[in-house]
């Protein structure tokens, strides 16, 4: 039984690595965050309920150290490391430059978001997590899963456009899954 978990622990690392990148923001911090999570969670193995779903277990155990580390960040001021240079020959600089620009610039106002904006958004518009199952891992009505990703969306759209906040939101597509 162990050996199945830990075997579709191992599958769901992908996916956990893009939910853990989306909340850091920082390859060095996702991996450690991934990290930091599996190791909890094999260590506290007995909690997990069988026959519930390990995906949403393993994500509100990282949800739950990322916030206990923004807290520290939070207390202690937000450091951040430039990025290491990429061997670009042969590609175009000004729509590299221009990309990771754009990149950095919606990083940026993501990691301003308050955290539980900041889960939601990894979880729904980088995982494409319905927002039912955000829900159920957040242990909060869906109510509040749409009303925190409007209220995130809107801030996120007026810090990359520089526009008031009451301007509608960039629409995200919505995934094939139900929402």
């Amino acid at each position: 039984m162990v050996d199945e978990i830990q075997s579709r622990m191992i599958q769901l690392l992908p996916r956990l690595r893009r939910f853990a990148l989306a909340l850091t923001g920082d390859r060095d911090k996702a991996d450690d965050l991934v990290q930091d999570t599996c190791e909890r969670a094999l260590a506290h193995l007995d909690q997990w309920k069988p026959g519930t779903s390990l995906d949403s277990w393993m994500y509100r155990i990282a949800q739950n150290i990322w916030v206990d580390h923004h807290r520290g960040r939070k207390a202690q001021g937000d450091q951040r490391q430039l990025d290491e240079l990429e061997n670009l020959v042969g590609m175009d600089g000004r729509n590299v430059t221009e990309s990771r620009l754009t990149l950095a610039a919606v990083t940026d106002s993501i990691s301003r978001l308050p955290p539980e904006q900041q889960v939601l958004v990894a979880m729904v518009c980088v995982e494409g997590i319905s927002y039912k199952e955000a829900a159920s891992i957040l242990n909060i009505p869906i109510g509040t899963v749409m009303s925190r990703l409007s209220r995130a969306r809107q801030t996120l759209y007026a810090a990359l456009t520089e526009t008031p906040a009451a301007n509608p939101p960039i629409p995200f597509p919505a995934s094939g899954r139900e929402r």
